[in-house]
């Protein structure tokens, strides 16, 4: 679940349950990484609930940011009717590492293409409501010394214009740096505490 400025992940499956129309519809929500993820997830459902007609799908298995990780399938519902109203759901939702499967119980009453959109787009929807997540920053290492004397004036920079997930120092004849920064503030970071210690800290992102 994550997105390109900060993103959401996961922390549990989702399951929820509803009847339109005398028609089950279970949703499972999982976080899901990569299309390996993605797949197995499906995979796991379909073998779970073999016995339905349908278990459609749609996955953003990645930064939401890239259509390469979008998949979605109707699994025999009529074309357009599910895994994509699935799909447009969870972009809309701005969640990324995502995969929903919905399953359908047939109960006898067919609701049409616009009853079949609205069915899984909005059970989908209601589940998306009880997913937990949290916040993905994508983070770069940033590695480098300095004297003694300019740990405060550093550490009160990243403090307060950046978002920093985690530093960690060596004391040795200097202080050698690791701190873990939002990848999007990186550059400006390594020039502020450039220009802060008049270039004598000169830090580098680690490969």
């Amino acid at each position: 679940l994550y997105s390109s400025a900060a993103s959401d992940v996961y922390k549990r499956q989702v399951f929820h349950q509803e009847e339109i129309k005398k028609s089950t519809f279970i949703v499972h929500i999982a976080h899901t990484p990569d299309l390996a993820a993605a797949k197995a997830f499906i995979k796991s459902i379909e073998d779970k609930y073999s016995d339905a007609r349908h278990n459609c799908w749609a996955h953003v298995a990645g930064n939401p940011g890239g259509s390469h990780v979008y998949g979605f399938s109707d699994d025999g519902e009529p074309n357009g009717t599910a895994g994509k109203p699935m799909l447009n759901v969870l972009v809309g939702s701005g969640l990324g590492e995502v995969t929903a499967v919905v399953t359908r119980y047939f109960g006898g009453i067919k609701l049409g293409t616009g009853g079949l959109v609205r069915a899984y787009g909005g059970s989908l929807n209601n589940a998306l409501a009880k997913l937990d997540t949290v916040l993905k920053v994508p983070s770069v290492e940033l590695i480098g010394s300095s004297e003694y004397s300019m740990q405060g004036a550093i550490e009160q920079l990243l403090k307060t214009h950046y978002q920093v997930l985690n530093i960690e120092k060596q004391f040795t004849a200097n202080i050698d740096w690791v701190i873990t920064i939002d990848s999007r503030q990186a550059q400006q970071a390594i020039k502020d505490i450039f220009d802060l210690s008049h270039g004598a800290v000169e830090l580098t992102i680690k490969e």
